[in-house]
């Protein structure tokens, strides 16, 4: 582009937008405003600060007791079934005597993120010390809202990370704008998520702060997975933290333009009412967070004595990128990660919502291929029908081939409508299902899952017929499109053929050896090793990394997830076929040709065929049909667009 079109379009954009930034004076000013407004009154003067007295927190205390220096002792949970994941926090805010530090790159402002933040602010009332740092691009716009936070307590602080042009809430003239300024900034995010309690209990995985994180949303739900740390390893999880909260990106709420602008015209507003859409699912979950049988049963039974606990995660200086020397220090989780994976020598498990691999990944699972005795590689990702990005879909799709034949994976994308997921059936479950004939094994189990993790069903007063999406349109979905289309969710799931909330992976999760078991943030893509910064919870220890590996094992059974195999051979042509594809997959920008590799198959049960089978098994064939490349989308005009991805979409994969 002509630099002075260029000049004038960032021009355009500042002015349009509304975006003059404030003298250092009115920050001061907007600032001192919000502090001299903050409440110091403490509701609770006893030491505990009239903590709830809750079996999850002791446990963080048991487990700090145990330790002793050089013998450190950990307790940790998987959590699979979202409610249970919004239950957990609940207690843990509830249960908070001195600190909570929050961190996350999602947080929006429906049932649930609102309940969280009503919590957080009683706990400051309490007198516990509570910090909120959330990424700009994807948490609370709302400016009177965060407003209203920054003058909210004493004992309450609001960060925001990275704010494009200082401020809260961008409009589209903002985003075209940094992309022409300033692209590389604008994408690199805080897309960890961290929940840390007292510096003893740590929660770490892929949720964010939106209902459709917790099996809350009508339309469409993520297959998510936390672990719960207790013990000193929380500690490191709090060092990350202030690492981030201190950083000069992390800009204090009334500090930003927006926010600062109205603080000065009006003083700090009255926080805005609560309005549930569901405050029957709120009551629900408030009793059950204070239930101490309850979180006993759900979150401490099921938590394993755990050996070797690492929390690996990136600093803010990865986003310096001053030079790109690797040792300086800019790069911390991928290393780990590749590193893990490297040493496997009979298995990888590997979850994944997003299966686009940048050059070093590939080069390290071709390396893996090439041992005389090549560990098995099982991935677990998204179909097209239960992606929240089709446009990432788009390039996994392309690459099946070398996926399949040149790295050797078996490949399972997730269905949009599972049978036996970790999930609230009635309110998940299509329309044309028999919610009846879901086996009672899958009905409100605590502690009696396939994964042996905290999993539980419907129960009573569940919400029946899905009736849209509770999602803030205005607050991102998906967190992988490149974030310069727009700040709503345009990259929305796909139609689909059946009626009702249907789900879709977003779990970041590792197996190696069934020795080692990771829990994070990392998609293990090339967004996340360049641009975004990560975290994740390495737990070496055999009976963990086994339930892990058995909660993936669950996600990719027939009930819930297609296998991804090569298509039946045609009888002529198809030495021909397959190379032509080949070469055109090769194509740096076209890929023309139609016909792929590999397609999705369905496991067809029988007596000859009694227990799924993997695609290299001789009679794999015999017990699998073909259906298509992509089952339950309605495919319409889209296919077309995954088409065009398919061929014009390559140069994306780095900011995908």
């Amino acid at each position: 582009m002509n630099p002075f079109v260029r000049l004038f379009l960032l021009l355009a954009a500042l002015l349009a937008g509304g975006c003059a930034s404030l003298s250092p004076q009115q920050r001061d000013r907007a600032q001192g405003i919000a502090i001299a407004a903050r409440s110091t009154v403490v509701d609770c003067d006893r030491p505990d600060r009239c903590a709830l007295d809750s079996p999850l927190r002791a446990l963080g205390g048991q487990a700090i007791t145990e330790s002793a220096p050089g013998l450190p002792r950990h307790y940790a949970t998987i959590v699979d079934e979202g409610e249970l994941a919004l239950v957990a926090r609940l207690n843990l805010i509830r249960s908070a005597t001195r600190s909570i530090d929050l961190q996350t790159y999602i947080f929006d402002t429906d049932d649930s993120a609102r309940l969280v933040i009503d919590e957080l602010l009683a706990a400051a009332r309490r007198g516990v010390k509570v910090r909120v740092l959330i990424d700009q691009l994807s948490a609370i716009s709302d400016v009177q809202m965060l407003a209203a936070l920054s003058g909210a307590h004493a004992n309450f602080e609001l960060r925001v990370y990275n704010p494009a042009f200082g401020k809260a809430k961008l409009n589209y003239l903002d985003y075209a704008g940094s992309v022409l300024c300033c692209f590389r900034r604008f994408n690199q995010r805080m897309h960890n998520k961290l929940l840390v309690i007292d510096d003893v209990l740590g929660v770490v995985g892929g949720r964010n702060y939106q209902d459709d994180y917790y099996d809350w949303d009508n339309e469409y739900n993520f297959r998510d997975r936390d672990v719960i740390v207790a013990g000193p390893e929380a500690r490191e999880m709090a060092a990350n933290f202030e690492s981030f909260w201190v950083a000069q990106r992390s800009v204090p709420a009334e500090r930003l333009n927006d926010v600062g602008r109205a603080l000065l015209k009006q003083g700090v507003p009255a926080m805005p009412q609560a309005n549930f859409r569901h405050p029957e699912r709120i009551e629900r979950v408030g009793e059950e967070a204070t239930d101490p049988a309850f979180i006993d049963e759900a979150f401490v039974q099921t938590a394993l004595p755990v050996r070797s606990v690492a929390y690996v995660a990136d600093l803010p200086r990865k986003h310096r990128h001053e030079d790109d020397d690797p040792d300086d220090g800019q790069h911390v989780t991928e290393p780990r990660l590749d590193a893990l994976i490297a040493s496997a020598r009979t298995e990888v498990l590997l979850q994944t919502p997003y299966l686009v691999l940048s050059k070093p990944a590939q080069q390290l699972f071709r390396d893996l291929r090439k041992r005389e005795a090549a560990p098995r590689v099982v991935v677990s990702t998204n179909s097209l029908a239960a992606t929240d990005n089709p446009i990432v879909y788009a390039l996994s799709y392309k690459y099946k081939r070398r996926n399949l034949r040149e790295l050797g994976f078996n490949i399972y994308e997730y269905k949009p409508f599972p049978l036996d997921a970790p999930v609230n059936y009635p309110g998940l479950l299509p329309e044309p299902v028999d919610v009846e004939s879901v086996p009672s094994g899958r009905n409100r189990v605590i502690g009696g899952s396939a994964a042996g993790s905290n999993v539980r069903g419907s129960g009573s007063g569940r919400r029946n017929t899905p009736g849209g999406s509770d999602v803030e349109r205005e607050v991102l979905r998906t967190e992988t499109r490149p974030s310069f289309l727009s700040r709503r969710a345009a990259n929305r799931p796909l139609p689909v053929t059946r009626s009702g909330a249907r789900m879709g992976l977003h779990a970041k999760s590792l197996v190696v050896d069934r020795r080692i078991g990771v829990i994070g943030t990392h998609n293990f893509d090339p967004r996340s090793e360049n641009y975004n910064t990560e975290g994740a919870v390495i737990i070496e220890d055999a009976a963990f990394a086994e339930q892990l590996a058995r909660s993936i094992e669950r996600d990719i059974a027939p009930d819930n997830s297609w296998v991804v195999a090569p298509r039946e051979k045609a009888p002529v042509f198809s030495g021909l076929n397959y190379s032509i594809g080949k070469a055109s997959e090769a194509l740096p920008v076209l890929d023309f040709w139609p016909w792929r590799y590999a397609t999705i198959y369905e496991f067809k049960p029988g007596p000859d065929c009694p227990r799924p089978l993997p695609r290299q098994d001789p009679g794999f064939r015999a017990c699998y049909t073909a259906i298509g490349d992509f089952p339950e989308v309605d495919v319409g005009p889209k296919w077309l667009l995954v088409r065009m991805l398919t061929a014009f979409g390559a140069g994306l994969v780095p900011i995908l």
